[in-house]
């Protein structure tokens, strides 16, 4: 197995539309988020308020894109490492610059793709048993 070659982080750098689809691609989240329509990613990546990116040279290859108030939560809605550099501690060290933005106190909240459910405990992440998703304002009684 060859080294992954060396990795640089930015923090709320912006990055394309275009970039954002094509490494969601290259993970299992491309299957569960709006790539098909990049208007809906556009507002995405604009309505998020911090963004962590991992490049190899100029390819992107790790996102770690949250919606936080920096002091008592954050929800970090997308960690994507395109697949061919996973298990190479990049997505753990987006997580760690995620928090590094944060208070120390604020929490960082996420659903894991079934896929990764078996990741975050992994990296130090506690497993909470009371989420709850409303997608149709139709069911609110």
């Amino acid at each position: 197995m060859s080294a992954t070659p060396s990795v640089q982080y930015k923090i709320n750098d912006p990055i394309s539309v275009q970039q954002f689809i094509d490494l969601l691609n290259k993970t299992t989240l491309g299957a569960r988020r709006p790539v098909a329509h990049p208007d809906v990613v556009a507002s995405m990546l604009k309505h998020g308020n911090l963004l962590i990116t991992a490049w190899i040279g100029d390819q992107l290859v790790g996102v770690a894109r949250s919606l936080t108030d920096f002091d008592f939560c954050c929800y970090l809605s997308d960690l994507a490492v395109d697949e061919t550099v996973q298990a190479s501690g990049i997505g753990k060290q987006l997580v760690r610059l995620t928090k590094e933005q944060l208070h120390p106190n604020c929490m960082i909240n996420l659903l894991a793709a079934p896929q990764a459910v078996d990741y975050y405990p992994k990296i130090g992440f506690d497993q909470h048993h009371s989420a709850w998703i409303l997608k149709d304002i139709e069911r609110l009684n």
